[in-house]
């Protein structure tokens, strides 16, 4: 059997990959299987068991040669992140969901049904929100990376329920703190503000200091993947749209958080000059889910924000 990643050269990707390849994932990769990374660039984890294919997931051959009747899972994580699809609004368009059709279509082809994990985002969320999101609020984006997601979230939904895959959708909360350097994405700032000071380095926080984030760490956001692949289909009913649990904190507690774990150093390495381009797409997210249905599932979520830095700082130490 083969699992598929997409977007498995990527931060997110490569760390699930490691997290396939563990011993204590051996019912969704068992003995014989295989991973299939598919990104513009190589996977960069060495095991015989995966098979490292470069190329653009909307090009219609490469697709196809990914998704076989031998793909039983699929993690659809490969996507042009906030910032630049905002900036470029027709490759998030052709990435975020033209790929993302085209990917169902494939599947709906081979006839096998297989498991399908999408990474979609709290960014589907915007204009005028409660202080604490239900799990049946209808989407109402506020950016053209939020609109391609929940596009894409629908015709998840409607696939799953003709039969042709089994769907989950993951809205993930943003991922901090995360390793490795910025990104395009409008998030970048809420890893950046804190991975860089604990590295000696100065950052810049660029939203107001009562911004509330819905925040998770990668180690959780990996297992939560994990967990989604193997729950089974009939747990989900017909609503196959997931709020992943994460914590709410508002970006002065962050920045309380470095200063209480990193130091006060940390957090004199901190400037405060306003972008309007950010603020004008995080400021409309949501920061605070109901997680009810996803606790039930079994999903999991961080004690609190200082355990996150701490294990993003045993990270960096490995």
């Amino acid at each position: 059997m083969k699992i598929l990643v997409t977007g498995g050269a990527g931060f997110l990707g490569a760390r699930l990959i490691e997290a396939l390849l563990a011993p204590a994932a051996r019912d969704l990769l068992p003995e014989g299987g295989r991973i299939v990374s598919a990104d513009m660039a190589a996977c960069p984890l060495s095991d015989p068991r995966i098979e490292s294919r470069t190329g653009d997931i909307s090009d219609p051959a490469f697709l196809a040669s990914l998704v076989d009747a031998d793909t039983r899972v699929i993690y659809h994580l490969a996507a042009i992140v906030s910032g630049q699809a905002e900036a470029d609004f027709d490759l998030g368009l052709r990435i975020n969901f033209d790929a993302t059709r085209a990917l169902l279509e494939r599947c709906r082809q081979q006839g096998q049904v297989p498991r399908l994990v999408f990474a979609s985002s709290l960014a589907v969320f915007g204009g005028p929100l409660p202080d604490r999101v239900p799990e049946s609020l209808a989407p109402l984006p506020q950016s053209s990376y939020g609109a391609q997601k929940a596009m894409a979230e629908l015709l998840i939904n409607d696939y799953s329920r003709k039969g042709y895959v089994d769907g989950r959708v993951c809205r993930l909360p943003t991922i901090s703190v995360r390793p490795g350097k910025p990104n395009a994405a409008a998030s970048s700032f809420a890893s950046g503000m804190l991975r860089e000071p604990l590295a000696g380095q100065a950052s810049n926080c660029p939203v107001p200091l009562d911004t509330r984030l819905w925040l998770s760490s990668p180690g959780t956001v990996i297992a939560n993947l994990l967990h989604a692949a193997r729950l089974e289909g009939e747990a989900l009913g017909q609503r196959r749209t997931l709020n992943l649990p994460g914590i709410s904190v508002r970006v002065s507690e962050m920045l309380d958080s470095l200063a209480r774990v990193g130091g006060e150093a940390a957090l004199q390495r901190v400037s405060h000059e306003p972008d309007e381009r950010v603020q004008r797409i995080v400021c409309s997210w949501p920061g605070d889910f109901d997680i009810t249905r996803s606790l039930q599932l079994g999903f999991t979520a961080d004690e609190n924000f200082d355990a996150v830095i701490e294990a993003h700082q045993r990270d960096m130490k490995r």
